[in-house]
């Protein structure tokens, strides 16, 4: 069944409500990659109950997380081809390491690029705490959907990216993935077998499972509140990032990132750039 435009507009995506712990805290820093050098007790903060612990920042985005929706067969979507192409968060409260929050996610855009070209969908999740209703962090989203298009849909408006400098980077850091960081990962909620089964990987184009954007996302954004942040987590105030190819599991990360807040990676191993057109501020 193809998209119909108007009714994958209006579909909704129930709230979620989730009471986290501290064990949910650490495991979240632990599969994007905190603690990954044992003797930096910075890192340290994110991961050990023992500590003052602190939230990695980006784990806003897979509280309440309503899962993966699209699989559903009333949207229309071809689930098997979809890719996650853009994400950004915002953050407007500090994120606790305990607590209950509520996810609200709607569908905000949807841009038909043409048959045979796929198509864009924009989501958006306010994430709020549960008990005082204080917004805690808006989350946006792109998913390009390759196996769709050409529904009759608008062909605009289509998010402009951040222009990236023309200099070299300021700053270079390399994290390390780990062979098994996305079967790690996919327990935070996403359980797309994409980032698990070799046969469903081989059938989307890939010759064997990848790691999930917003794995990725979170180690670009340890390097980021490393290098520029000093692993406080109040100082990291937004993100907006591009995927342009997917990360294997147990490759290193290299991001490269400019004072003005601008930053890309890639996998050095491949010479593959894998997020582009990235802006983080810091306070």
């Amino acid at each position: 069944m193809p998209i119909v435009y108007e009714k994958l507009m209006h579909h909704r995506i129930a709230p979620v409500r989730q009471r986290y712990t501290t064990r949910d805290t650490i495991f979240y820093a632990l599969s994007v990659g905190f603690g990954c050098d044992p003797l930096d007790e910075r890192q340290l903060d994110f991961v050990d109950q023992h500590r003052a612990l602190r939230a990695a920042p980006t784990m806003a985005i897979v509280l309440g997380y309503p899962g993966f929706w699209l699989r559903d067969p009333a949207t229309g979507v071809d689930a098997l081809r979809l890719v996650h192409g853009e994400q950004g968060i915002e953050w407007h409260a500090p994120l606790p390491p305990e607590g209950e929050v509520i996810g609200e996610s709607r569908i905000t855009g949807l841009v038909d690029k043409g048959a045979g070209k796929g198509a864009l969908l924009y989501s958006e999740k306010r994430l709020v705490h549960a008990t005082t209703g204080t917004l805690i962090a808006t989350t946006t989203s792109t998913t390009f959907l390759r196996g769709d298009g050409g529904f009759g849909g608008p062909s605009g408006p289509v998010k402009a990216p951040h222009a990236m400098p023309e200099t070299a980077p300021d700053i270079v850091c390399d994290l390390p993935t780990r062979p098994e960081q996305a079967l790690w990962y996919r327990m935070n909620g996403d359980d797309n077998p994409l980032h698990a089964d070799p046969e469903t990987a081989s059938k989307a184009g890939f010759p064997r499972p990848i790691l999930h954007g917003l794995c990725t996302l979170g180690v670009v954004a340890h390097a980021l509140l490393r290098e520029l942040g000093g692993y406080d987590p109040a100082r990291m105030k937004s993100l907006d990032l591009r995927f342009s190819a997917p990360v294997f599991p147990g490759e290193t990360i290299r991001t490269e990132i400019w004072r003005d807040g601008s930053f890309r990676a890639r996998v050095p191993g491949r010479d593959a750039i894998v997020v582009n057109n990235g802006r983080a501020v810091f306070a």
